[in-house]
């Protein structure tokens, strides 16, 4: 567990982690850093460095994923992620990629399933598609009540995944369960809390805390609910034992704390 006290809660889940086949690992991290100029990146991407950095903070299981950047990597980043969970049972929850491009999506959800994956993720800026493009909708439509999504959400340089363009996409699909990263909305904190506040969605922590003050924090876990706020570090862009130290400075109940480590999680997931 970290240093404090106050996040000694019964079992961390790191719900926002991000890894690499060790051969690609090096380059995929350093494609990462480019694309959001000024984030250092504090770890290799591997599964190993994962696991090692975030035993030392405390944190046992991760949702693991990954950007397929073009719909050709969709399965191999699939088998990947599912391999991982294999080797890793006891710490690792894959999430598959898929990509609006790619040409059945429905079969590979199925396969995806099969694999043992528990949701998909997507991200509008580096996959270059609008959140609430019509090409993306077959996949909120296929997942819809069966998987959640977790969807990268905000970039102040781009329009792809402004979070007013989920909205459109949480009204068509009222029963998709949509985790919108980094409180809804990196670098675009104000119009995510504006736009999505009071909808039926999760949010994320992951980079997020670095930019703000804890009483920021409380406040937009209070527009969210607490209840749908789920602990992420977005590794490897983050160390994990700082991520921690930020939450500690949020002024949260023990409670609170249970539901965002791993309890909401675990509910999302039927864990």
């Amino acid at each position: 567990m970290t240093d404090t006290t106050k996040n000694e809660a019964s079992l961390i889940i790191d719900a926002h982690a991000h890894i690499f086949p060790d051969k690609i690992a090096q380059k995929a991290v350093a494609g990462i850093g480019n694309f959001y100029k000024g984030l250092v990146m504090h770890y290799d991407g591997t599964a190993e460095t994962l696991i090692k950095s975030g035993a030392a903070a405390g944190i046992k299981k991760f949702i693991v994923q990954s950007v397929a950047t073009v719909s050709a990597q969709v399965e191999s980043i699939n088998n990947f992620i599912a391999d991982s969970v294999k080797k890793f049972p006891e710490n690792f929850i894959g999430f598959a990629a898929m990509h609006p491009d790619y040409p059945d999506i429905e079969k590979e959800i199925d396969r995806a399933v099969s694999l043992g994956l528990k949701g998909v993720k997507i991200h509008p800026d580096f996959q270059q598609f609008c959140i609430d493009d019509e090409r993306a909708m077959k996949i909120y439509e296929v997942i819809e009540g069966r998987l959640p999504i977790l969807i990268h959400t905000g970039d102040s340089r781009y329009q792809w995944s402004k979070p007013a363009r989920l909205v459109k996409v949480l009204e068509a699909f009222p029963k998709l369960d949509v985790i919108a990263a980094h409180f809804g909305g990196w670098s675009e904190w104000d119009d995510a809390a504006s736009a999505l506040g009071g909808k039926r969605l999760w949010v994320d922590t992951s980079s997020s805390l670095y930019a703000m003050s804890p009483q920021r924090a409380r406040e937009l876990i209070d527009t969210f609910g607490v209840e749908n706020v789920l602990f992420g570090t977005d590794y490897p862009m983050w160390e994990a034992k700082p991520e921690l130290e930020m939450i500690d400075k949020i002024n949260l109940t023990p409670k609170e704390r249970e539901m965002i480590f791993h309890e909401n999680a675990e509910k999302l997931l039927n864990l």
